[in-house]
């Protein structure tokens, strides 16, 4: 979209309303023309569709586009029920082609039947060439909204095609060289066709070394690319190495961002859907959907945790002060856990490693953990050591020597975690899952566990409990 990257400001907001309620539509129309996109769509927003309709057959078709593809998809939809087929097939042909694809694949096939006879051939061809390609790749992200020239073109009569092909203003920084049959070829700037003498050939200043992505490519590739050469845009080629299309750097940060909410959402258990609208716009019951399915199933798996704490019932009721530290040694693997498997899942899906490097990372995480569980068991045995009841012990006893048996399983607990963290990723990657799919309160809920068993464990064998 033309003005994502422009910030919403409030004093374009007052200024639009302040204009509206005293009537002065004229001026209204004027400022629509003048401000960010986003600001005049923000304020549309909140307007009954009446009133929207009424502004945008103020405006120029092209500031009809412009506007309409800032508009939410709920507000689109909207103008499309409520216009008669003519009125918004002209602005549907002045929208950016890839948000009118998006718009056109949530009309019903009856819907996109009837406005189909009412675009010009053009747009008619372009929409359902792109929404024929899946939404998760680069086809299915892509615009066409870009410009392309010849390489046996003088500097001049390439200015003069891409004035006459009149892309969106903001998709002619990259110009794509191209032959008769849309073979990419290269690339050059604008800066390039401005500053080299008009009838130099574009063969002279031509890019020949360029990156791409090809149309059936997973979109988070794409944005990883985008990010990764800092690029404006980057051109789309078929399988025949034909342009079809670009994806601007505005669609790779809407990706990014996507992509990390679902990472989130997926890491703190949380079902992700692809149609989530803003948190108070969500309803509750969606809400309790996306997040029941991992908390019951992990309450279920928490009942060994309860199973294991039976087993050693005899242990806690000699030494009552094991109980004390239980929730401490439950939380430090929980969080030792969480940590490691968020950076190992975070360099996974920026591509810093790789499956084939589990023992460099594995390696990695012990060493960490060992510094960690150092640290940790320091500050376990100080506690227990000097801040604790005596009176809580049974005789024959110190509490240095609780303290040091304790501090040992934390350690051990810390080691142990980070190992499951790191670990659990790596084999869901293996296996074809999504890594970010192991989410974080699962391994508190297996660390857990490995927790409850490892503090027994030691405890029985310390204390000379059976």
């Amino acid at each position: 979209m033309e003005e994502n990257e422009e910030n919403q400001d409030p004093e374009n907001q007052d200024l639009l309303q302040d204009l509206s309620e005293r009537g002065r539509t004229a001026e209204l129309v004027e400022m629509f023309e003048e401000l960010p996109t986003m600001d005049v769509a923000e304020f549309m927003e909140e307007k009954p569709i009446e009133e929207v309709i009424q502004y945008l057959k103020k405006l120029d078709p092209d500031d009809q586009g412009r506007i309409a593809s800032d508009f939410s998809l709920d507000l689109q939809l909207k103008l499309f029920h409520s216009l008669d087929r003519r009125f918004f097939a002209s602005i549907f042909g002045q929208m950016f082609s890839d948000i009118r694809a998006d718009l056109y694949q949530e009309l019903t096939k009856e819907e996109q039947i009837e406005l189909l006879p009412y675009l010009d051939k053009t747009v008619r061809e372009d929409v359902i060439i792109l929404s024929a390609y899946p939404p998760e790749t680069a086809g299915g992200i892509m615009t066409t909204d870009f410009a392309t020239i010849f390489a046996d073109m003088s500097a001049y009569e390439a200015l003069a095609k891409i004035r006459k092909d009149a892309p969106s203003k903001d998709m002619i920084y990259y110009i794509y060289v191209v032959d008769h049959s849309m073979v990419m070829k290269g690339l050059v700037t604008l800066k390039d066709l401005v500053m080299h003498d008009p009838k130099d050939k574009v063969q002279e200043m031509l890019n020949e070394f360029f990156v791409y992505a090809e149309v059936n490519e997973d979109r988070e590739s794409v944005a990883q690319k985008i990010e990764k050469y800092d690029l404006v845009a980057i051109p789309v080629l078929n399988s025949l190495g034909q342009l079809v299309g670009i994806v601007s750097h505005e669609e790779a940060i809407d990706i990014i961002q996507r992509e990390n909410t679902e990472d989130l959402e997926k890491l703190m258990g949380i079902m992700p859907s692809e149609d989530d609208e803003e948190y108070l716009e969500t309803s509750s019951f969606r809400h309790f959907k996306k997040r029941v399915v991992w908390l019951v199933s992990l309450a279920a798996i928490g009942i060994i945790s309860g199973m294991i704490i039976n087993e050693y019932q005899g242990v806690l009721e000699q030494f009552i002060i094991l109980a004390m530290y239980m929730p401490m040694m439950a939380a430090t693997g929980g969080n030792t856990g969480a940590q490691a498997a968020t950076v190992v899942i975070r360099a996974l899906s920026l591509g810093e490693i790789t499956d084939d490097d589990w023992p460099k990372i594995v390696i990695k995480e012990i060493r960490i953990s060992f510094m960690l569980s150092l640290c940790v068991a320091l500050l376990t045995y100080l506690k227990i050591a000097f801040l604790s009841f005596h009176s809580m012990l049974p005789p024959g006893f110190s509490m240095e020597y609780i303290a040091a048996i304790i501090s040992l399983a934390i350690a051990i607990q810390v080691v142990s975690s980070a190992m499951i963290g790191a670990a659990l990723p790596l084999v869901v990657r293996r296996m074809g899952g999504d890594p970010a799919v192991v989410a974080s309160p699962a391994i508190t809920t297996i660390v857990d566990i490995t927790g409850l068993l490892i503090y027994f464990t030691i405890a029985s064998a310390t204390l000379g409990i059976s």
